[in-house]
């Protein structure tokens, strides 16, 4: 069992928000074939992964927060900081976006499942 029970260990490391054992998502890598394909149930406790038809819906919005920070948290590195030409910023803001759109449509998805449910109690 993990020692870390915590929401973030399982979200940052591809875990079941319950067990923090079994993998999420089929694949650890985001950036391979299949980065959208996960699991039904956690493959070490069982935890249904698919508590309901279009749950997963609302990842949307947490989706789209991490593309808002990932922006603003750039821009104000970027062009406040360095002095990057604002055209220049947006003509490498745009690619950078798309690559990241596997990563983030997975951590929104393993945000959004660890918001309902709760890591394992750790027995002493």
């Amino acid at each position: 069992m993990s020692a870390n029970h915590s929401r973030l260990y399982s979200i940052l490391n591809n875990k079941c928000p319950r067990c923090q054992e079994g993998n999420f998502f089929v694949t650890n890598s985001a950036f391979s074939r299949n980065f959208d394909k996960m699991h039904d149930h956690c493959p070490h406790c069982g935890e249904n992964f698919m508590p309901e038809p279009g749950f997963y819906w609302a990842s949307m919005f947490v989706s789209y927060a991490f593309y808002t920070m990932y922006t603003l948290l750039t821009f104000f590195i970027c062009v406040s900081w360095l002095d990057v030409d604002l055209d220049y910023y947006l003509i490498g803001l745009v690619p950078t976006l798309i690559l990241l759109t596997p990563y983030f449509f997975r951590l929104a998805r393993r945000v959004w499942l660890s918001i309902f449910i709760a890591p394992k109690p750790v027995a002493s």
